[in-house]
């Protein structure tokens, strides 16, 4: 992500990030102009060879990128870079066909809106990993006594296959709402210039790419982003509490849980016998950084007219981010849940004389699977 990629093992863990780097989105926004192709050419707008014809340039190797990124910076966007290349690579014959009718706004919307719905199948197969994991721990501490904790205090007796209980209806829930967000609010964007482009050639699009198609376009009303990074940010949220939790029971006056990981994992520079909870850092460290981000998009919204005047701009890098660090925080709470340790025996002393009635932890945690597995 940034630092030549020296804090990418913290940030960019996991198989998103590779999915949104320059490669990626220039591949994405290829795949766009061959879509808007065929797309024009099955609504008669462009003969037929033409759209064979842009479809095969549409390829990253024939592009280069370093140039498309410092031409970017005299237009505010790197599609006019992109539609240039694709033009000059096809001919002048077929050149007045490519990117027919449509802004750069039509690409790079429709880019993102597919970059995103690429990443988050590994970002949900990795919260999916992580809710399995905790259903896991659910399942086999049922009757693991431990210490109810508020105010940071201990309160009253409860077990660990409760609070794992807990973990897994969170990343149950927020999984589940990414997961509409995925099938059905990623749209595709085809209003042409001032968004009043006829949907016949957006709905081929849309088709073509596996998208949704907006009852409008939506240039300039940004709900679909802004819908994206809330609910990146929610799940966030909850991987954040899960690793807070992991943090806070491995503490050495507490240590009634300890990562796993390897041998290797979790040294100091100067102090050889801690043992640092790793997973749970990096999690912390990926998630601290995406309500700000949330926040950016939330701000975008409020747009000048039909296409913005840096808002819109904003919103590239840092959605790219979020799904990014969410990413990251995703694929490590799924090794961090797979490979902890409970130690049974700290937990059940730490309760030991504490209040609580425990009659209902079963059905709860019955409960709490039940859901999941839906």
């Amino acid at each position: 992500m940034s630092s030549e990629g020296l804090f990418d093992a913290l940030y960019a863990r996991g198989p998103v990030a590779p999915m949104l780097d320059g490669r990626g989105w220039l591949a994405a926004m290829l795949d766009v102009e061959a879509a808007l192709a065929r797309a024009c050419a099955a609504e008669d707008l462009i003969p037929a060879a033409s759209a064979v014809a842009i479809s095969d340039a549409c390829r990253v190797e024939r592009f280069d990128l370093r140039a498309i990124a410092a031409a970017a910076g005299d237009s505010a966007t790197p599609v006019i870079a992109i539609v240039a290349s694709l033009r000059a690579a096809v001919g002048e014959e077929v050149a007045p066909h490519v990117h027919l009718g449509a802004s750069s706004q039509d690409i790079i919307d429709t880019a993102t809106m597919l970059l995103a719905r690429r990443a988050l199948e590994p970002l949900l197969a990795d919260t999916g990993a992580a809710a399995s994991a905790a259903a896991a721990l659910a399942d086999a501490h049922r009757g693991t006594h431990m210490a109810g904790r508020t105010l940071l205090q201990q309160a009253q007796a409860s077990t660990f296959g409760l609070r794992a209980a807990g973990w897994l209806v969170g990343l149950s829930e927020a999984g589940a709402r990414l997961g509409e967000i995925a099938a059905e609010r990623l749209a595709v964007q085809m209003g042409g210039a001032v968004g009043a482009r006829a949907p016949a050639v957006g709905a081929r699009v849309a088709a073509e790419l596996g998208l949704a198609e907006p009852t409008l376009p939506w240039g300039a009303i940004r709900v679909r982003p802004a819908e994206l990074a809330s609910a990146l940010g929610v799940l966030a949220g909850v991987f954040a509490k899960i690793a807070g939790d992991v943090a806070l029971f491995a503490q050495s006056e507490v240590g009634e849980l300890r990562e796993g990981g390897g041998r290797h994992r979790g040294g100091s520079s100067s102090m050889a016998h801690k043992r640092n909870p790793v997973a749970s850092v990096s999690v912390i460290a990926c998630t601290t950084r995406v309500p700000g981000l949330v926040a950016t998009v939330l701000a975008a919204m409020a747009q000048e007219h039909d296409r913005a005047a840096g808002a819109w701009q904003a919103e590239w890098g840092t959605l790219t981010d979020l799904l990014v660090l969410v990413g990251s925080a995703a694929a490590w709470s799924a090794d961090l849940l797979a490979n902890l340790d409970v130690d049974v025996e700290r937990m059940s002393e730490h309760a030991a004389g504490l209040d609580g009635d425990l009659g209902a932890v079963d059905s709860l945690i019955d409960r709490a699977l039940g859901v999941s597995a839906r």
